[in-house]
Parts: C-alpha cells; structure tokens; sequence
C-alpha cells in the first residue's frame, strides 16, 4: 500500500505541474483552455486517490490522527504530497524492525 502511494503522491504533483501550466497558458497568455481541460480532469481523480491512499496507508502504516490530517492538508498546496510522501516514507523506515 506505501508504495502504491508513493506512485499516487508523485503522480498527483505531476497532475497539479500539468494543471498550473495549462492554467498559465489559459489565463496570461489566453491562447486557450486545452490544457486546463486536459489536466483538470486527470488531477481531480489523481486528488480523490491521494486522498484515499492517505486513508489507506495510515490504517497500514499507524500513522497518528495529525499525520492523517496533515497528509489530506497537504493535498491541497501544489506539489506538497511529494513532501507528505517522502516525511512518511522516512518515519516508516525508521520504525519498521530491520
């Protein structure tokens, strides 16, 4: 299941990198909506897995009641599940027996 989020957590800021170009593209250049059409879409069902993935993985992994929290907070802000992935990869690792 981590892994599997880690593959959602990266793919979702990639969705959210597609997204605020296309949103670039859309509103400063205004040479139009394709891209916000195309990424709109893919990062809003890339949003609802992280989310899940963050329910999933804490029920794997016993995270707290505030990691949950601060891991669908951190679905939110472009590019901060890549943060939330990586801080939880490392806390699994350190408390996992070798």
């Amino acid at each position: 299941m981590l892994r599997w989020f880690r593959l959602v957590a990266v793919a979702e800021a990639c969705s959210w990198a597609g997204l605020l170009i296309g949103m670039f593209f859309k509103y400063v250049t205004e040479s139009g909506e394709l891209g916000v059409k195309i990424f709109g879409p893919i990062h809003g069902a890339l949003f609802v897995l992280y989310c899940a993935g963050v329910v999933l993985s804490a029920r794997e992994g016993g995270w707290s009641r505030g990691a949950v929290v601060l891991g669908l907070v951190c679905a939110v802000p472009p590019f901060t599940s890549l943060w939330f992935e990586r801080r939880m990869a490392k806390r699994t690792t350190l408390t996992q027996p070798a």
